[in-house]
């Protein structure tokens, strides 16, 4: 009798053991992801049509936020232009850059190389519309809409302070992989065009 009741004691006292060691790894896994969330990988919708077709209305993608300085080519989510909302736009140029609007066939300019963006600009687009000529400041970038026609980009706020540029310091992070819907799965990488620039 008195084995059955130590039995039982010990059993009990492995049932606590085990309920307390699983609250702990549950506390400790939503520690972790709350970090990864804060610091290293930020997931977000998109609200408007200014990237499609690359990014439709209501996707979502995951962002690094440590993969370092913005590259032209590469698409990113940052603090916007007017009330600092998060938004997503395409690096079209960085510090230094002259990006210009348009050449003959209505292709966008870099540092005197036209870009051939036909892979993701949205259907019937062009490259640009009114023209432009810039220079991208030191720690600014050029950003732009892959859906030209219906995207408030840049080219939207070149009267305003700061000349339509976005600080590099305002990027919360790079695109790296469209995840929704599961369908669309796609994995970011920077458009051969962009090599061409120098």
């Amino acid at each position: 009798m008195a084995v059955t009741k130590k039995a039982e004691g010990v059993a009990k006292e492995k049932k606590k053991g085990g309920f307390r060691e699983t609250v702990l790894l549950l506390v400790l896994g939503v520690g972790i992801a709350l970090l990864l969330q804060a610091f290293v990988i930020g997931s977000f919708y998109i609200p408007s049509e200014s990237m499609e077709n690359t990014l439709l209305i209501n996707d979502r993608v995951f962002v690094n936020k440590l993969a370092g300085s913005p590259e032209r080519g590469d698409i990113v989510v940052f603090k916007g232009w007017r009330t600092g909302e998060d938004t997503i736009k395409r690096v079209i140029g960085v510090g230094g850059d002259k990006v210009e609007c348009c050449d003959s066939k209505h292709r966008i300019i870099v540092n005197g190389t036209p870009l051939d963006e036909e892979s993701y600009l949205y259907p019937g687009d062009f490259g640009g519309g009114d023209k432009f000529s810039v220079t991208v400041p030191a720690g600014k970038l050029w950003l732009m809409g892959d859906h030209r026609t219906a995207s408030a980009d840049s080219r939207a706020h070149m009267d305003e302070p700061g000349g339509g540029f976005i600080s590099v310091d305002d990027v919360i992070g790079k695109a790296v992989v469209r995840y929704w819907p599961l369908s669309r799965g796609y994995l970011f990488s920077t458009p051969e065009t962009f090599d061409k620039v120098k």
